[in-house]
């Protein structure tokens, strides 16, 4: 990885596995593909176009887009150049793009869909020395400022290699490859200068702990606007290996399917969909199934984990795993596609009953931890080394420590340069070269953390109790019927909760019961209905102490959006934010 600079390492990977498939991505006609070779043609042509469009080493470019491969293009052609990429979510609203790219003070920006372009549209006044180019080229655009992806990089390169070479050489370690803005519970988002160096040390992680290489296919489904799914990604091109695009997350398990990769990052919530639907579809299942079921998950617990940990595995346990693995496991394996080696997990708590389910089923789920700020990963259970219901061990070349309140801090080579245009709010997080998360954890007596909950998360009840709100949420959200909930309690003297059904779950559950409604609000209205959650928030509730249960819930007929106001980008919940909107509905729980 020649002098750990992204542009130069890529470089040289396009030369070493040139006829290999390096990426693929769905078109109308289909699944279709590119080499090495040609995604460093494509690069190359990007790069040079760049260059004619006037954007120096240093220059801000933004990146307002799904998943695609156009995405990942317009990310390596930066490095070539030596440019700075700034991503905006796909989800971002007008006044939320309008705020990155005024604060980083984007030159030209690369935009999606129509969703994408009219909010650039709607903002273009105020922006009016802003270049836009479309990646969708069924677009009709404004030739005054955009123009289409195919015509933008429509260019003799030949012209342009010797300065691109150039400038790729020149890039120095320490200089920022990215700006990534932090979506925020609270205020805007602050930008966060992530450098070559930063970016590097994640490789040096992994790479050891994790087997990957050239023929391995990755699912590119998280937005790679997300620090995790994009530093995973440049990983996926230094190893050789096949990346995957994935515009629409919905499609994700049809997807998994018919791609069948064998590594991937995700979060917690597919794995707890998954979950919640194989657990539900076992509460109607025959008494012979059920007692099947539950032999299996228990004969593939014993034999994952002395498979996993390299211990002798009896004879009984493996010739019971022959059957029960043909006839029950390697089916749930196959609802993933069936050639996951493992997966890896962060951006929120994943509840350990689910870890332990899935390892018996023969699939290993490594969770980790991490902040944007931290490129992004601290600490990370291992194939080899893992302990469920925690975020495993600190990584290499990496300190973390428990200060004040609980609080993780860490110092590394992998912390950020700071926030870009913003050494106020630098200077809060950083703390004599250690880095301040935010987060509350403990490591256990052989050194794997465990994440417990955010400090500004933390609900002080009326009777003086320190509850975490997230452990509730884990808990009782990953079921069947939920797709979302927000725990409440502040300064209160017990807790409740914001329900948003999974209403496509609901809804089906309804009409095998017999239960009639005409809207949303009609449907969780019905006392049917009520009766069903309540039951459910019990069930789930086993683990937690009495003061930490749910007492009283509303549901809601709408989902929690990025555009309503409710979550940010990376689906984190703005607590200030859902208290004000839904005010009315939690007095009416404490009256």
């Amino acid at each position: 990885m020649r002098d750990q600079c992204i542009g130069r390492t890529i470089l040289d990977k396009i030369n070493t596995y040139g006829s290999s498939k390096a990426v693929q991505y769905k078109a109308d006609t289909g699944w279709e593909s590119l080499t090495y070779a040609q995604f460093g043609d494509k690069i190359m042509r990007l790069a040079s176009a760049l260059i004619q469009a006037g954007v120096n080493p240093k220059d801000r470019v933004g990146i307002y887009s799904s998943n695609r491969y156009e995405w990942a293009l317009t990310d390596f052609a930066c490095t070539f150049i030596g440019a700075i990429s700034v991503p905006i979510y796909p989800t971002n609203t007008a006044e939320q793009a309008r705020f990155i790219i005024n604060d980083a003070e984007i030159k030209i920006l690369f935009t999606d869909k129509a969703y994408q372009y009219d909010n650039i549209c709607t903002i273009k006044p105020d922006l009016p020395d802003l270049k836009v180019v479309s990646f969708d080229s069924a677009l009709t655009l404004d030739a005054s400022f955009a123009q289409s992806f195919d015509t933008f990089i429509d260019i003799d390169t030949a012209p342009f290699e010797p300065q691109i070479r150039e400038r790729a050489d020149a890039v120095q370690p320490e200089d920022t490859l990215t700006i990534i803005y932090t979506s925020g519970t609270t205020g805007n988002p602050k930008g966060v200068m992530l450098t070559h160096n930063n970016v590097f040390h994640q490789f040096r992680a992994v790479d050891p702990k994790f087997r990957f290489a050239q023929g391995d296919i990755s699912l590119c489904f998280l937005p790679l606007s997300h620090v995790f799914e994009r530093v995973w990604s440049y990983f996926v091109f230094i190893k050789g290996a096949v990346n995957t695009y994935l515009e629409d997350p919905k499609q994700i398990i049809d997807t998994l399917q018919e791609v069948q990769p064998t590594a991937m990052v995700s979060v917690p919530r597919l794995y707890e969909k998954i979950y919640a639907k194989i657990m539900n579809g076992l509460e109607t299942a025959s008494p012979v199934k059920k007692t099947l079921f539950e032999k299996a998950i228990q004969n593939g617990d014993i034999y994952y984990n002395k498979l996993h940990h390299n211990e002798p595995i009896p004879f009984g346990v493996n010739l019971k795993h022959k059957i029960l693995d043909k006839l029950v496991l390697s089916k749930i394996r196959a609802a993933v596609g069936g050639n996951v080696r493992y997966f890896i997990v962060g951006g929120a708590a994943l509840e350990k009953t689910i870890e332990e389910f899935f390892l018996s089923c023969g699939l290993l789920i490594c969770q980790g931890y991490g902040l944007t700020e931290t490129s992004p990963i601290i600490c990370f259970n291992t194939p080899d080394q893992f302990r469920f219901g925690t975020v495993g061990k600190p990584a290499p070349e990496c300190e973390v420590r428990i200060g004040d309140h609980g609080e993780v801090q860490v110092k590394g080579l992998q912390v950020m340069k700071g926030y870009y245009n913003n050494p106020q709010k630098t200077a809060e997080v950083m703390d004599d070269g250690w880095f301040r998360t935010g987060d509350v954890g403990e490591f256990d007596k052989d050194g794997f953390l465990k994440i417990t909950d955010r400090i500004k998360d933390l609900i002080i009840t009326s009777g003086g109790k320190n509850i975490a709100p997230q452990r509730i949420e884990t808990l009782v959200g990953k079921d069947f019927f939920i797709e979302q909930i927000v725990s409440i309690g502040e300064k209160r003297n017990y807790i409740t909760a914001l329900i948003v059904p999974s209403f496509e779950n609901l809804e089906t559950w309804a009409q095998n019961n017999g239960i009639s409604y005409s809207s949303h609000e009609d449907l969780i209205s019905k006392p049917e209905v009520i009766a069903l959650y309540e039951e459910r928030i019990q069930l789930n509730s086993k683990d937690l102490a009495q003061y930490e249960t749910i007492k009283k819930f509303k549901l809601l007929p709408n989902v929690f959006s990025v555009e309503t106001g409710e979550i940010t980008p990376t689906m984190k919940v703005k607590r200030g934010n859902v208290n004000e909107k839904y005010n009315h509905l939690i007095e009416e729980m404490y009256s």
